[in-house]
């Protein structure tokens, strides 16, 4: 009985030494576990309202194209792409300052915009978006080469249309006349009978002049 209680005593000898030795690092490490809970429910607070406050911009933004005050669209686009850049309402209004350049016709600055949001949006969906308006800005600057090389990258079933016309289109204008009506009847054949992925009578008169020209070639 001495023996074990002389044992219980010592073991409980060095677990206050032990403690004394390392309380600190205890205290520490209950500290960070509790502020890093408190620190990332201050974070996603705070992710929260600049979402928020940037869907607000961005909604004032359209509300003012649409009201046909672009010099205003404009301000508070580059409003959300610089004060609110890490959200992903930046990147759908660099979106739509390339689409008012194409409209005003700068396409070289249109096609900056649309390289940026389609290398390091985070969002596929608008990344695929830009890489396909960007393939017909430079396929409307002559670049046909990098408009072919642009639409390489677009491998996602659900375009599969659209990209095959588009390629298309780049290599009739290219003088690539049985490349270009290969690329149509692959759209067509992707397309099938939905017709919301490309104009199917439009595509069909495309197909039938270059086959017809085809032939008489």
């Amino acid at each position: 009985m001495v023996d074990e209680y002389l044992s219980e005593r010592e073991q409980a000898d060095q677990l206050r030494h032990w403690f004394r030795e390392n309380w600190i690092w205890l205290v520490a490490g209950v500290a960070m576990t509790v502020g890093g809970f408190y620190g990332w429910r201050w974070w996603e607070a705070r992710e929260s309202g600049r979402s928020v406050a940037a869907e607000a911009r961005f909604t004032a933004m359209v509300n003012a194209l649409a009201g046909n005050q672009r010099d205003e669209g404009i301000r508070i686009a580059g409003e959300i792409t610089g004060e609110y850049a890490d959200t992903p309402y930046a990147d759908q209004a660099t979106l739509v300052l390339a689409r008012l350049d194409v409209e005003s016709g700068d396409l070289a600055k249109a096609g900056e915009r649309l390289a940026q949001v389609m290398k390091s949006s985070k969002d596929p969906d608008l990344r695929l978006v830009a890489r396909l308006r960007l393939a017909r800005v430079q396929l409307a600057q002559g670049q046909h080469d990098a408009a072919l090389a642009t639409l390489a990258g677009a491998r996602e079933a659900s375009v599969e249309a659209r990209v095959a016309e588009l390629r298309g289109d780049t290599l009739l204008a290219k003088g690539d006349r049985a490349g270009a009506l290969a690329a149509y009847r692959q759209a067509q054949a992707a397309a099938g009978g939905a017709a919301e992925l490309v104009d199917a009578q439009l595509l069909g008169l495309k197909i039938d002049e270059l086959a017809a020209a085809t032939a008489a070639e």
